[in-house]
């Protein structure tokens, strides 16, 4: 194993107050966390410290993400990547549980001196987003997708519609992030709340039809388990052997 992380140096000058209170519960979970989990794979910095904040959402777990997110601009990670992250989050966790996260992103992002609104990503207007969404869903998942906006029940074809234009028309469309990363990111946030086994099935699938291969997810899983547990993380697993399954 390579030892070359530690929790100092993911984390310079960054004591936990619970070092004190609880000294013997923090030297096993940084020295699993920060040392065994991080050394596991060759996945670099920024892949991982996306996955990461990813993950973190989709737990809400907004503490932490607080502590980890200054070490995810200091490895790379920039404040676009970082806000679009945020942004594609809403689609898969809705607005009343990434709120919190958008206003610490900015606090944090303020307090290092970062000039906010950062340059526009968008690429479609309200007027043409359904057609550039549609396009979107066919590149990621396949051709099967071209009608699938006017597909379903009639009570219920207006979702799907949504889908298209507000999940992959206002999101996926945007730049900062590109196809493989925005897939991932969405693995991990449907990976992370739990509950969404069919839907973290479907986008295991199009990160391999993409080419992020059933090792890279495994990888993802693995460097995220320390923030979402350990029957998440087996739930995923499973997830990702039966899209490889379906993708042989």
């Amino acid at each position: 194993m390579d030892n070359h992380y530690t929790h100092e140096k993911m984390f310079p000058n960054n004591l936990s107050p619970l070092a004190q209170t609880d000294p013997e519960f923090m030297e096993r979970f940084e020295h699993f966390a920060y040392h065994e989990v991080v050394n596991q794979d060759d996945l670099d910095d920024r892949t991982r410290m996306m996955a990461i904040i990813a993950t973190l959402i989709g737990c809400q777990g907004i503490d932490e993400f607080k502590g980890i997110l200054p070490t995810a601009l200091h490895v790379g990670v920039t404040p676009i990547e970082v806000k679009e992250i945020v942004y594609q989050s809403v689609a898969y966790l809705g607005i009343g549980r990434v709120l919190p996260f958008l206003h610490a992103t900015n606090d944090i992002l303020t307090a290092q001196g970062v000039e906010l609104p950062l340059p526009s990503q968008s690429t479609t207007t309200i007027a043409n987003r359904l057609t550039a969404g549609i396009q979107e869903q066919v590149d990621i998942f396949g051709d099967h997708m071209q009608d699938f906006w006017k597909s379903g029940a009639e009570e219920t074809q207006h979702i799907n519609e949504w889908l298209a234009t507000n999940c992959f028309g206002d999101y996926y469309t945007r730049t900062g992030l590109d196809h493989l990363q925005r897939e991932m990111i969405t693995f991990c946030f449907l990976a992370a709340q739990g509950g969404c086994e069919p839907q973290l099935i479907s986008h295991a699938t199009a990160n391999m039809r993409l080419g992020q291969n059933k090792s890279f997810l495994i990888k993802i899983i693995s460097q995220c388990l320390p923030y979402i547990g350990y029957p998440r993380s087996l739930n995923a697993l499973r997830c990702v052997e039966e899209a490889s399954q379906k993708s042989e």
